[in-house]
């Protein structure tokens, strides 16, 4: 039932597609440019955010600019989740390489779906995120790459938030890279543009599989 969110497909190497998830405002069609240019011939999936801030869509609701409804960004999570798993069974592509990139808010939900459902994606480029609610004790993310950007200037996400994430990562077993931009702010830069594009190709499947 990928119905469930209005969404982007476009069918690319079956073994890899990317989940995109916009920020605050944004919509399915947002980040599909940028998802075709970071990663040439794979899959991309881009679903709408449910929720309305004001009349912008968001993946899950927010108390105040970072306080998060902790409660609501669950239960999306599970949603997006679902969303994902019937998406690779009505698009035909494998569940096994969905590779998430979200900016801002969908950072976040992003982030959620490594602590709460970590099979759902097999890694993550998390855009200016922060760091979502602390990761259950148990949870064991195995080497699943992750990149985490964050900038200096940065007046919705500080720094030390984005830092703390990769931290709280790291601690249960992601491969992290942590790229900062001392000059850069809540917007993505051609360096963030540049590190993505490098770190989604060290991920790569390999040809011959």
């Amino acid at each position: 039932m990928s119905e469930t969110f209005t969404h982007v497909f476009e069918a690319g190497d079956r073994r890899r597609t990317l989940l995109l998830l916009h920020g605050t405002g944004g919509d399915e069609n947002d980040l599909v440019p940028l998802g075709r240019q970071l990663a040439p011939g794979a899959g991309i999936l881009s679903p709408r955010g449910k929720f309305l801030e004001n009349g912008m869509p968001r993946f899950f609701r927010r108390l105040a600019v970072g306080q998060l409804d902790i409660p609501d960004l669950l239960e999306r999570t599970d949603e997006l989740a679902e969303f994902i798993a019937a998406a690779a069974s009505d698009y035909d592509f494998d569940p096994g390489g969905v590779i998430g990139l979200g900016l801002s808010n969908g950072a976040n939900i992003a982030a959620s779906l490594l602590f709460r459902r970590p099979g759902s994606l097999a890694g993550a480029a998390l855009l200016r995120p922060m760091l979502p609610y602390v990761p259950p004790e148990d949870l064991d993310l195995d080497g699943t790459p992750v990149l985490v950007a964050s900038g200096g200037q940065d007046h919705f996400v500080p720094a030390s938030e984005s830092e703390e994430l990769a931290r709280q990562l790291e601690a249960h077993g992601a491969k992290v890279e942590f790229h900062f931009d001392p000059d850069a702010g809540h917007g993505l830069t051609q360096d963030d543009l540049k590190t993505t594009f490098n770190w989604l190709e060290g991920i790569k499947p390999d040809s011959n599989t």
